[in-house]
């Protein structure tokens, strides 16, 4: 089989045509790195295969030395994705040294990997130490939760807060709470750090003005949070000034209980 028609291939292609449809993701706007393990590599090329190297322009933490990557590239289109996969998306393996990609299948354009890739293995190595599992990581521009951002102060726990009260799915779904960034310059080493700290105790990071990233063991969990947080900051959105009910706190503490979930402290008080 072609690796164009592998089921990686075809996961990346239906999340980034179904992540335009959202709206979420304007002309270049959003990237995705999904690791894939040396045995489902294997079926496709031969282990060694190299075509051209790409440096990553940062050193990459030890975790994801000589591990593979699926990443969109820097430039492209979700809307392209699906009908040009070879051109839109890369397989890359992180060197030794964690100072460049060897590049194995894609980028048949002369391309690269997204500018925030080093973001991407950051946080990839920030979630691997907290979950051998995770194998995703998704940034996206959803509407609600970049305009929810706008209204609230730079506090997690307020912005935590704030969609735990609006939709009892939220605290179900991300327990753990939403890590959140000011306003700062993207693509760069600085920011990349600054999300894989947050990512060390969060699935979800915003970063204020700008977007969300989001962490998953596949595809479909990355993509669920996101969602859950953008559903939950439309309804925060559409309601602001105008509401009569919140979900009370002994109600959040009662889905907490029952679902045995360790939430993130300070959010909701108990009394």
């Amino acid at each position: 089989m072609n690796f164009s028609e592998s089921k990686y291939v075809k996961e990346m292609c239906e999340i980034t045509a179904n992540m335009y449809r959202q709206g979420w993701d304007e002309r270049n706007g959003g990237n995705i790195s999904y690791l894939l393990d040396r045995d489902q590599v294997r079926e496709f090329f031969p282990i060694e295969k190299q075509i051209r190297k790409i440096e990553l322009g940062f050193v990459a933490d030890e975790i994801v030395r000589n591990k593979f990557f699926l990443v969109t590239g820097t430039g492209k289109y979700f809307k392209n994705v699906e009908k040009d996969p070879e051109n839109n998306l890369g397989l890359v393996k992180i060197s030794k040294d964690g100072k460049e990609a060897g590049l194995i299948w894609g980028f048949k354009d002369g391309g690269k990997f997204t500018s925030e890739f080093p973001a991407h293995l950051m946080s990839h190595a920030a979630r691997l130490k907290v979950n051998p599992k995770n194998r995703v990581i998704m940034h996206t521009h959803p509407l609600y939760t970049i305009c929810m951002g706008a209204c609230l102060p730079v506090d997690e726990k307020e912005f935590t807060r704030a969609l735990w009260k609006s939709n009892t799915e939220a605290v179900v779904v991300f327990p753990e709470g939403i890590g959140v960034l000011p306003c700062m310059v993207c693509g760069t080493t600085e920011i990349g750090q600054a999300t894989a700290e947050k990512m060390k105790k969060h699935r979800l990071v915003s970063w204020t003005n700008h977007g969300i990233y989001g962490a998953g063991e596949d595809i479909d969990e990355a993509f669920g949070l996101i969602e859950t947080v953008e559903k939950t900051a439309q309804i925060y959105m559409l309601t602001i000034d105008h509401v009569e009910n919140v979900i009370p706190d002994n109600v959040i503490i009662g889905l907490a209980k029952l679902w045995n979930l360790k939430m993130m402290p300070g959010v909701i008080k108990e009394k």
